[in-house]
């Protein structure tokens, strides 16, 4: 039983980013795939940028982001400071904001969460 939590930081602005999320939504697949694992997608800082792009139907990634959708949220500031804030609450995305606007990674890492960064 694991529990993990992958952090989606890499922005829209290159295909090493593109690589980076890919890489993560495929960990986060396998986690939610996993009987008794637990999976907390959180995208975070520049990879809010990817909620907007990934809803729609005629991305190369979206079928992928829509299998782990139930696990995942979005930091609240960064959504706004990104200027997706419209876009993610127009999602339905769920929204963390424990700390100071931010996700907590200390509640993470507190509750057992092996955080890894993407």
């Amino acid at each position: 039983m694991a529990k993990a939590a992958i952090i989606i930081l890499a922005g829209t602005e290159s295909h090493a980013g593109l690589g980076r999320l890919v890489n993560g939504l495929e960990a986060a697949k396998e986690f939610a795939e996993t009987e008794g694992d637990d999976v907390e997608l959180i995208f975070d800082g520049a990879g809010t940028q990817w909620v907007p792009e990934l809803e729609d139907e005629d991305h190369d990634y979206h079928d992928l982001y829509q299998s782990v959708r139930d696990d995942m949220a979005v930091c609240d500031y960064c959504a706004g400071a990104f200027g997706v804030g419209n876009a993610v609450e127009d999602a339905g995305v769920v929204t963390l904001d424990e700390n100071e606007g931010h996700p907590s990674i200390r509640n993470l890492v507190d509750d057992d969460y092996e955080i890894i960064t993407f």
